[in-house]
């Protein structure tokens, strides 16, 4: 790890496996780290940074989660490739829509600035009694509905209302107000639609829809966001890159 130049800030807000992650991403993306090349065992490249194996552990896992790094049995981490990565920012349904030469449009349903719930203040790491920004938006793209969103934001970070919501993309917003994403975990799943979500969707109850969970993390290690959307499944549908462990 020595001839990555590596150094460990322990006075920064940015938590030490970030730092680690940030120091091995930069070393692929530049080209310091060819694919192929191996790295020290967890516990060697542990004692060389003076952090902890857990800290460490939790940095490698995240590169490998992200297809930078790979571990094989009996040979063990290595870089798959310069071109596999995960962009440092995370893109939302209105950028994509937005690149993709899209027209989207949002009508913020509701909007409340309420104290988070047991589940939100889990998901975004507040402590009791914490408060948080909730709303709900349709999204529409070219006219035609396309996804039903409900968000819980927390509010030390930038200020948040409906007027903005329904003329940017929530992202667009926390990026403008120091947020850099980072990473996010993502669940993706299916269901049928019901009364209301077919109504606002202007589908028929039982069509089927997409689902996706996500919770954002910014580089200082801030669970930022987290969300529930619904996609009409006629409409959308989600692409991935896989990669063989």
């Amino acid at each position: 790890m020595s001839q990555l130049n590596l150094s460990i800030d322990r006075s920064s807000p940015v938590p030490l496996y970030h730092q680690v992650v940030q120091g091995i991403e930069t070393a692929i993306h530049t080209g310091l780290l060819k694919p192929g090349s191996r790295l020290d065992n967890e516990v060697d490249l542990a004692a060389r940074l003076n952090l902890s194996r857990p800290t460490m552990r939790m940095a490698m896992d995240e590169l490998v989660r992200s297809g930078l790094l790979i571990r094989k049995r009996g040979v063990g981490t290595q870089v798959v490739s310069s071109q596999v990565r995960r962009p440092l920012e995370l893109s939302s349904l209105f950028d994509d829509l937005s690149n993709n030469g899209g027209k989207p449009t949002t009508k913020v349903l509701t909007f409340n600035h309420v104290q988070a719930d047991g589940a939100t203040r889990e998901a975004l790491h507040l402590p009791a009694g914490a408060t948080a920004f909730h709303f709900t938006r349709l999204r529409k793209i070219d006219g035609k509905p396309l996804a039903l969103m409900e968000n819980w934001v927390r509010d030390d970070i930038t200020e948040i209302n409906a007027d903005l919501l329904g003329s940017q993309g929530l992202y667009g917003i926390l990026r403008n107000g120091g947020v850099n994403f980072r990473l996010a975990t993502q669940r993706m799943g299916a269901m049928v639609a019901n009364e209301y979500q077919a109504r606002l969707l202007e589908t028929t109850i039982g069509s089927a829809l997409v689902t996706m969970e996500r919770t954002a993390v910014d580089d200082k290690g801030r669970n930022v966001e987290t969300g529930r959307h619904v996609y009409r499944a006629d409409s959308y549908s989600f692409e991935m890159t896989l990669v063989q462990r």
